[in-house]
C-alpha cells in the first residue's frame, strides 16, 4: 500500500515568515510607511501561509515547525488585528505593545533553545528573531525610534536568514546536493 508523502513545508513558511518580516521591518527601520501593503502581506503570507506550514509540519509529526509556524503565523495575524482594530476601538499603546513584544521575545527565545539541535541558519533565524522582537519591546517601553530602527535593521537580517533557508531547502533538495549551505 502507498503512503501519501507530504512534502516538506517549511520552506512555505520560511518564506512567509522572511518576507513578511523583511517587509515589516523596512518599515520599522525608517525607510517605508506602514502600510495596506505591509497588512496584506502580513495576513496572507504572514499569516495564513505560516499557519498552514505549520498544520502540515504537525502532520509530518514535527512539533518544532508545527509550533514555530502556526505560533508565528498567528503571531501575524495579531499583529494585523492591532493595527486594524486599534486605531478605531482600543487603542494599543506602548507599554501594551512591549509587553506584547516581550512575551514573543520569550517565547522565541525558548525556540531558539530548541535550534541548538539544528542547523546554523535555523540558529541564526530565531537568534536574530528573539534580539528584534527584545530591541522592539525596548523601543516601546523606552518609547525610542532610535531604538527601533535598530530594531528594523536586524529584522531585516533576521527576515533575509530566514529567506536564504528557504531557497537553500528547496534548492538543495532540488539538485540533490548541498549548493546553500545551511
Amino acid at each position: 500500500m502507498e503512503q501519501n508523502k507530504i512534502a516538506n513545508p517549511a520552506p512555505l513558511g520560511l518564506i512567509g515568515f522572511g518576507m513578511t518580516t523583511i517587509l515589516l521591518n523596512l518599515h520599522n527601520a525608517g525607510i517605508i510607511q506602514l502600510s495596506v501593503v505591509i497588512v496584506a502581506m502580513g495576513i496572507a503570507l504572514g499569516g495564513l501561509a505560516q499557519v498552514v506550514a505549520g498544520l502540515l509540519e504537525y502532520k509530518r509529526g514535527n512539533t518544532f515547525g508545527g509550533t514555530a509556524f502556526t505560533a508565528f503565523g498567528f503571531f501575524w495575524l495579531s499583529l494585523v488585528t492591532i493595527w486594524l482594530v486599534g486605531p478605531k476601538h482600543v487603542v494599543a499603546d506602548k507599554t501594551s505593545m512591549g509587553f506584547y513584544l516581550l512575551l514573543w521575545g520569550i517565547f522565541t527565545t525558548a525556540m531558539f533553545v530548541g535550534t541548538l539541535k539544528h542547523n546554523t541558519i535555523s540558529k541564526l533565524v530565531f537568534g536574530s528573531l528573539a534580539l528584534l522582537f527584545y530591541l522592539l519591546a525596548i523601543g516601546d517601553f523606552a518609547n525610542s525610534q532610535t531604538i527601533t530602527t535598530i530594531a528594523g535593521v536586524v529584522g531585516i537580517i533576521s527576515g533575509s536568514l530566514a529567506l536564504y533557508d528557504a531557497m537553500g531547502q528547496i534548492i538543495n533538495t532540488e539538485f540533490g546536493k548541498d549548493i546553500f549551505p545551511l
